[in-house]
């Protein structure tokens, strides 16, 4: 029995631990570190110039394709030096021929549709499409957020220095305060923009931000269409000593998913390559070679990503450790209560911000659960139905 009980115990610890690390510890613990070592802005140069193409994943964008390329004809870079595409996922609405009736109505601007003979993901069109680009660097946007004026120009002058390989400018949502459910994730988005901009002045980012962002295009690689630029062009570059980094004066606006339904339909999405995220390499445990970004992926990466597993271990295990004292009786009902509360929350919309956030929480760990279902019966696809409260 006592060796029981020091068993439940240690796996009670690790796995509140993650739990507490993944959400907390780690940020507290990354402005520790950047309060400690003071490192300065990123290194930019105003009068860096390279050629740019703009790419714009699109799969019946009917509603927002035109909104889009006037957006990105607005913004300020050389025109000379720009060009937009246009890669459409085989469109099956209107989408193809607003597109050419743009190109047509705007002959002075670079822009050029490729269209995909196959639905095969946002990825795939990438990969297809990016083997026409000779520009210098490759922005990639969505087709449903629109860029500020300055957002190429910040984006690309990052590129000055020569050892980054990638950047990820920030988006701001612009239904924030219009309900919970885009409250609660431009909460989240915030918090995940700080850790970003802290892990960018030390070394490297772990992830991007997929409604803008750029990479050298000589360094563009194919990645399997299951996967996303935004988690794993971060990863491979630092693996091979470039930097990827976040510019957040690059802002890129967007509505957030109006309903708690959209909101997690995404996060499932998101989820459809976790066991692949939670260590893409074994390389990234060699912490003398790799240094900070060792200590970035498994903190803010490897932990977020076993929150799924950690929170039923962490209930299971205060299960099963009741008879041992009031102290496990107290931790399970703790637990209960939170749950109880978050369902409570997502079904009533309380508005109460703490309550919100539990909701939200308890929603991003089912997500996953939901992500990890997928992964196991095969249902996890490169494609997906996109959310019409964000159009």
């Amino acid at each position: 029995m006592q060796v029981m009980k020091i068993f439940l115990t240690v796996i009670f610890i690790i796995n509140a631990f993650i739990v507490v690390w993944a959400m907390i510890g780690y940020p507290v613990f990354l402005e520790l570190i950047s309060r400690i070592m003071k490192k300065g802005e990123l290194s930019k140069n105003a009068d860096y110039e390279p050629t740019v193409a703009i790419m714009v994943v699109a799969h019946n964008e009917e509603k927002v394709i035109v909104e889009k390329l006037n957006n990105l004809t607005q913004v300020d870079y050389p025109s000379n030096k720009l060009s937009i595409v246009v890669a459409s996922d085989n469109s099956t609405d209107d989408t193809n021929s607003l597109v050419e009736a743009f190109i047509q109505d705007h002959p002075l601007f670079n822009i050029t549709l490729y269209t995909t003979k196959d639905h095969k993901g946002k990825t795939n069109a990438q990969n297809e499409a990016q083997k026409n680009i000779n520009a210098e660097i490759l922005v990639m946007t969505d087709a449903n957020c629109m860029f500020e004026k300055s957002a190429v120009k910040e984006l690309v002058t990052v590129f000055s220095d020569s050892n980054v390989a990638y950047a990820c400018g920030r988006t701001v949502f612009t239904n924030s305060d219009t309900n919970d459910t885009a409250d609660s994730e431009a909460t989240y988005w915030d918090y995940d923009s700080r850790s970003r901009e802290i892990e960018s002045r030390i070394q490297t980012i772990t992830a991007g931000d997929g409604n803008i962002y750029a990479c050298r295009n000589v360094l563009y690689e194919d990645i399997p269409l299951i996967e996303c630029h935004d988690s794993s062009f971060p990863v491979r570059f630092a693996l091979k000593g470039y930097r990827a980094v976040f510019e957040p004066k690059a802002i890129a606006h967007e509505k957030s998913g109006e309903s708690n339904q959209d909101e997690y339909k995404r996060k499932v999405r998101m989820n459809r390559n976790l066991f692949h995220n939670i260590l893409p390499s074994v390389k990234i445990l060699n912490i003398f070679k790799y240094k900070w970004f060792t200590i970035f992926w498994l903190g803010h990466r490897t932990c977020r990503y076993l929150l799924w597993i950690a929170h039923i271990i962490l209930f299971l295990s205060s299960l099963f450790m009741v008879p041992y004292g009031v102290f496990w009786n107290i931790v399970l009902m703790v637990q209960l209560l939170f749950y109880i509360v978050s369902l409570i929350g997502y079904i009533s919309h309380i508005n109460n911000k703490i309550i919100k956030m539990m909701s939200y929480y308890s929603m991003t760990v089912a997500a996953q659960w939901h992500g990890v279902y997928n992964i196991i019966t095969g249902k996890a696809k490169p494609t997906w139905k996109k959310a019409e409260s964000t159009r």
